[in-house]
């Protein structure tokens, strides 16, 4: 038992020298492998090392002219903003100056109204609708429709403010946006594989939410630059339209103004001459009834003075009845004294006639006296009236500019507050 062999497999010489030569072969083989792939991995390190380089200049120069683009952009904007403020600025004076414009207004109408108020202290036949109250009249109509003008304007300024305001707005949120973005952009510029701020992010790949192209960026803020300076374009002609409204109003009121003062000018010389003829007529009519007055006095004098030639007639003709007998004849004398007697009763029924006459025309000047009097007193009354609508109508006299202040607006070195346009 003890010299019993295991049993084994038991190989040809062939075999082994198979066997060895497979070892050979695989081992030279797989070191040809190892070197093949020693080589592309070496490849590989300097093409990967190569690309995450250019990759990340790449990038550097993508985020160096994201960062130009965004400051452009963020120039433009703020310039964008810079003007928009100035016109908000400027429409902003514009509406002031109309709103002081429609406030002064009412000093007009006041006037205009207290001098039709005045007017209606008017008397009679003075009562008249003479061109002075045409003009006032029309000037309050005038008044108004400035008022109506001005306070259009006022309303389209306010709604073009608050377009403004929200293109402002739109302009201010882009803007700091972009302050954000530059922000954030600069800081990334900025960031290297030394840095050591920077980490593994989960989901870094991921597509925020609300994302925009570079197409639609873009366009979004030029869609704000066009719409702030298509405001500022309808915000000066509306300042335009503004300066126009108040210079023509200006003028509609200052040549309405003169108008009526011209009237009211001709109505005082009109009342003046109507005065002064009035005094007249009084002073020759009280000059009339002074002499009438006078004659009657004369008249009655005379009338008195007949009643004695008539005694001595009438007596003389009675003594001569009491002749007696044949006596009592009709002779000369006779007939002389019943003419005298005759004559007498018809020179005093003449002049009493005549006396009766001069009393009505005395009458009749003594009534017209009394109605110049009330005339000139009617007259008087409106004058004073007019004159006192003149005294209130100074109140609209502007105080005139001093040769250096005229000097200095007509040079543009001083900046006339009406002058509502940059």
């Amino acid at each position: 038992m003890a010299t019993e062999l295991r049993s084994t497999t038991r190989y040809q010489p062939p075999d082994w020298f198979t066997s060895n030569y497979t070892i050979s072969t695989n081992a030279e083989r797989q070191r040809d492998a190892s070197g093949q792939v020693r080589q592309e991995s070496r490849f590989l390190r300097n093409e990967t090392d190569n690309q995450t380089k250019w990759d990340q200049h790449s990038n550097n120069v993508r985020l160096g002219d994201r960062v130009d683009n965004i400051r452009t952009w963020k120039e433009i904007l703020e310039k964008t903003l810079a003007d928009i403020d100035k016109e908000i600025a400027d429409l902003s004076e514009a509406k002031e100056l109309t709103e002081e414009s429609l406030e002064a207004k009412n000093l007009p109408t006041d006037v205009a109204i207290e001098c039709l108020t005045l007017r209606e202290g008017r008397q009679h036949i003075d009562v008249v609708q003479d061109e002075v109250e045409n003009q006032l009249h029309k000037e309050v109509e005038v008044i108004d429709g400035i008022k109506k003008a001005l306070q259009s304007r006022i309303g389209d300024a306010f709604e073009q403010l608050c377009l403004l305001q929200e293109a402002r707005q739109q302009i201010q949120a882009d803007l700091q946006d972009k302050n954000i973005a530059l922000g954030i952009d600069i800081d990334q510029y900025n960031l290297t594989d030394r840095s050591s701020n920077i980490s593994f992010k989960p989901d870094s790949l991921r597509v925020p939410k609300g994302s925009t192209t570079p197409q639609q960026w873009e366009d979004f803020s030029r869609y704000n630059k066009d719409r702030a300076e298509a405001e500022m374009k309808s915000s000066t002609r509306l300042r335009e339209a503004i300066h126009h409204t108040l210079q023509q109003t200006a003028n509609d009121l200052e040549a309405q103004k003169i108008a009526t003062e011209y009237a009211y000018r001709r109505r005082i010389h009109e009342f003046e001459r109507a005065k002064d003829e009035l005094d007249w007529q009084k002073k020759n009519t009280e000059e009339e009834i002074a002499e009438l007055e006078n004659d009657i006095r004369g008249i009655e004098e005379k009338i008195r003075a007949k009643d004695a030639p008539m005694k001595l007639a009438q007596t003389r003709l009675e003594n001569r009845t009491y002749r007696p007998n044949v006596e009592l004849c009709r002779d000369a004398p006779q007939y002389g004294l019943t003419d005298e007697v005759k004559q007498l009763e018809a020179t005093k029924r003449a002049l009493e006639e005549k006396c009766k006459q001069a009393k009505h025309a005395l009458d009749g000047l003594e009534n017209n006296l009394h109605r110049i009097n009330d005339d000139l007193a009617l007259k008087i009354n409106s004058l004073n009236l007019d004159n006192r609508c003149m005294d209130v109508r100074k109140k609209l006299q502007v105080k005139p500019q001093s040769e250096l202040e005229r000097n200095l607006t007509l040079t543009g070195m001083q900046r006339q507050k009406s002058a509502v346009l940059a």
